[in-house]
């Protein structure tokens, strides 16, 4: 009988539901419900001696405490010391004056804490039981760190192999270029790190950086968790309460222009797969400003998720790319406005134009209500998930602070996010989205965009991947089928002054083989092995951990086959095409005699050193793009990319470390950049015609 209850009342439910659903109209959006009432707290507010300003904000619900440090220091030029903060912030968790860092690193896991440094600050969480414990390690790291020569040695090792990495990717070369020229690569918004900034860096820079940077002044403390404001403020003067260090003013920094009439400033990356592109121009958003929530919505509207006009145009309508977005800084100094998209390389040019028209469409008003009450409900949703976090509400008390805001700014966000008209909007896109006076950045292959980027009619500008102006070669003149000339320079001339340098073309056309002995290490182990050639093409490359032999490339000038482990695979067609673009050990020496097509393409720059920039395409068609030193001659880096079986691969190398062997110079360390990892190979010995036979290509 119970049974038969139960499922008459399922069915009586069923029935409700579904006359319930023949009410509603899918066909049309359910309008959007009120804007959610926000309450929060305000933070106790403490001020020490020395000059942090300390907050609190009390959550009892779990028995957990978390705290942060962060200074307000403003932006900071470095200039060719460009990293020394970053590695500074890095080096406070290298250890303290008392404890070294594996010792501290077992004293903040053996409570279950978790303790972070960096530059502008640090953050400290644990259970409350262990929260004086935990914060006292945090303290003691900020102020008394040890900064041990090796730490130094180490980090700045890691972070030039991420440079590296790096290199030839599109979309961080696109970053750092539109930094660098918007902002001007002089300055603390446009400067970034180098190969060079980095090696630079001493210990004595770090710990000057640290006495310039690291200090009360201008500091905000923010406890927030399972704790009273008295029992913080006590924790505050304990660890805190007799620090002194320098007195920090905020910079004052000038504005930048934008270009006086839009621009593409282009990038040449031949191995990018894709374009990475963005159009913008800096702005001035300050949070107090009239225009603030207005904009926030336009931007939305223009590029701010799935339902915006660039995703719905650029992906949706055209199929140009994955996702398009857009931004708008904001803050006391100046931002940027940008909107972008990594597209297909055969249709930059029409995405820029369609990215251009959705600019376009703002700045004339084109916006319905439907989307302005999208973006209203976007803002009113995440705003109140948002206050969940008992920690926003001393986010928003700094911001506060900081930004010399009302003190209802927040309580009255989402009635001020609610009042913005379509008027608004269009008054916004006019005045933020500047279509006339703009930078359109474009990293990607040029031999591929630059043809049909010209259609747009902008002028265009080219730049290599750190920002410094590309002189174009003057018009050409054909000397033969190999080697393009200029009035200046010629390809010819490219490849004959590194055979000059490193000992003479008849040297090199003397030598027959090489036998290199090599080391590198991966993923924190060491390997060694032998690279064997034999003119014209004959390869043979082994590596091997211990004395277990991990791979092997043999190549005999026909056929050959790659070993990785037990596996063994026969060479595909493609890759014997490859092997078989040199023509000798020295390959340079036989590009002016057939076979391989030269163009000089302007020049560039390699860790702070000028080059020629050669385009040499292979035999196979495998594409290399190589840098010479204007200064040395010397092969500095190359670009390579070819297609096998369908697919597209990259990869950067770059040589360095050239050493005289008989009487030619050769590079010791070559750095192989794929994009996915980076390593270092080390050539420990080479010997020139001795050690190879035709047996090692068997």
């Amino acid at each position: 009988m119970k049974k038969i209850f139960l499922i008459a009342i399922a069915a009586l439910s069923f029935q409700f539901l579904q006359a319930q659903v023949k009410k509603v109209d899918r066909s049309k959006k359910p309008a959007a419900g009120p804007a959610p009432v926000i309450t929060f707290n305000d933070p106790v507010i403490y001020h020490l001696s020395n000059g942090i300003t300390v907050l609190v904000v009390e959550d009892h619900k779990f028995p957990k405490v978390r705290a942060s440090y962060s200074i307000d220091a403003g932006p900071v030029i470095e200039g060719d010391k460009a990293g020394e903060l970053s590695l500074m912030g890095q080096m406070l968790g290298e250890g303290t004056t008392s404890m070294p860092k594996a010792q501290f690193d077992e004293s903040v896991d053996y409570i279950g804490a978790d303790v972070n440094l960096y530059s502008g600050g640090g953050f400290v969480s644990s259970l409350t039981r262990y929260f004086d414990k935990a914060f006292s390690l945090m303290t003691d790291a900020l102020i008394n760190p040890s900064f041990p020569q090796a730490s130094l040695d180490k980090l700045k090792e890691q972070t030039i192999t991420s440079l590296k990495t790096s290199e030839r990717s599109a979309k961080a070369i696109a970053g750092r270029v539109s930094n660098a020229l918007s902002y001007g690569k002089n300055t603390a918004m446009g400067e970034f790190e180098t190969e060079e900034t980095i090696k630079s860096i001493t210990l004595d820079d770090i710990k000057q950086a640290y006495h310039n940077y690291i200090t009360p002044s201008r500091g905000y403390l923010t406890f927030v968790g399972d704790i009273k404001p008295e029992e913080a403020k006590a924790l505050a003067e304990k660890y805190f309460g007799r620090w002194s260090g320098k007195k920090l003013s905020l910079p004052v920094i000038a504005d930048v222009a934008n270009p006086a009439k839009t621009e593409i400033d282009f990038v040449d990356v031949p191995t990018a797969v894709q374009a990475e592109m963005s159009a913008g121009n800096l702005i001035k958003n300050p949070m107090n400003g009239k225009d603030y929530h207005a904009l926030l919505l336009a931007n939305q509207i223009l590029g701010g998720g799935a339902d915006a006009k660039l995703f719905m145009n650029l992906r949706e309508k055209h199929g140009f790319t994955y996702g398009s977005y857009s931004s708008v800084g904001s803050g006391r100094f100046q931002s940027l406005f940008k909107a972008s998209a990594a597209v297909r390389t055969e249709k930059a040019d029409s995405a820029v134009a369609e990215l251009v028209h959705e600019i376009l469409n703002m700045r004339d008003g084109k916006i319905t209500n439907e989307e302005l009450a999208i973006a209203k409900a976007k803002y009113n949703g995440s705003f109140a998930l948002g206050m969940e976090d008992p920690s926003r509400s001393a986010t928003y008390a700094t911001n506060i602070i900081i930004n010399n805001l009302p003190k209802d700014f927040y309580r009255t966000y989402l009635q001020k996010i609610n009042a913005v008209t379509i008027n608004d909007i269009k008054r916004v896109s006019k005045e933020f989205f500047n279509e006339q006076n703009s930078r359109i950045i474009m990293v990607g292959n040029g031999s591929k965009i630059l043809p049909n980027l010209a259609r747009l009619g902008y002028p265009i500008k080219k730049y290599d991947k750190y920002a410094n102006p590309v002189i174009d070669a003057p018009k050409e003149a054909n000397v033969n089928e190999s080697s393009k000339t200029t009035d200046k320079v010629s390809a010819y001339d490219i490849v004959q002054g590194y055979l000059k340098a490193i000992g003479g073309k008849d040297e090199a056309l003397k030598v027959t083989s090489i036998n290199s002995e090599i080391s590198m290490e991966m993923m924190g182990r060491s390997f060694e092995g032998t690279n064997k050639q034999m003119s014209p093409n004959k390869q043979a490359t082994e590596i091997k951990m211990g004395t277990m032999t991990v791979f092997k490339s043999v190549f005999d000038g026909f056929n050959g086959y790659m070993q990785q482990g037990p596996q063994k695979k026969d060479l595909t067609l493609d890759q014997i095409k490859e092997f078989q673009d040199d023509k000798g050990v020295i390959p340079q020496a036989y590009y002016t005699t057939g076979g391989y097509t030269l163009d000089y393409v302007g020049t560039g720059t390699v860790n702070g050193e000028q080059t020629y920039r050669l385009k040499v395409v292979m035999p196979s068609g495998k594409v290399s793009v190589q840098q010479y030193s204007t200064k040395t001659g010397l092969l500095l880096q190359e670009d390579n990319s070819s297609k096998a079986d369908g697919t597209e691969s990259t990869e950067t190398v770059n040589y360095a470390d050239y050493r005289k062997v008989g009487n030619l110079l050769f590079p010791f360390s070559i750095t192989r950049n794929t994009g996915e990892q980076s390593f270092e190979i080390k050539i420990t010995s080479v010997k020139l015609n001795e050690g190879v036979s035709d047996a090692d290509f068997k």
